[in-house]
């Protein structure tokens, strides 16, 4: 389906049940498409249960004695 972005500014919802629907839509801005709505895919969307950046500072040497990094951290500048 195609539609203008004044169709996007003026009917949004419309445009989103389409999309849930399963349909895609080209927005055209003067003629010329610049954007598509697709739905999402439920497997990207739900979480695996891990976190990519969880451990991501367990082998910084700094960190090792959390209180005293944290300290430093909080200490003036002069």
């Amino acid at each position: 389906m195609k539609a203008t972005a004044k169709d996007l500014r003026f009917h949004s919802k419309e445009l989103l049940d389409t999309v849930n629907r399963g349909e895609e839509v080209v927005i055209t801005y003067r003629g010329k498409p610049c954007a598509k709505l697709v739905p999402i895919k439920h497997e990207v969307a739900k979480s695996s249960g891990k976190n990519e950046l969880f451990g991501i500072w367990k082998d910084y040497d700094e960190t090792k004695d959390v209180e005293d990094y944290v300290r430093n951290l909080r200490k003036g500048r002069f």
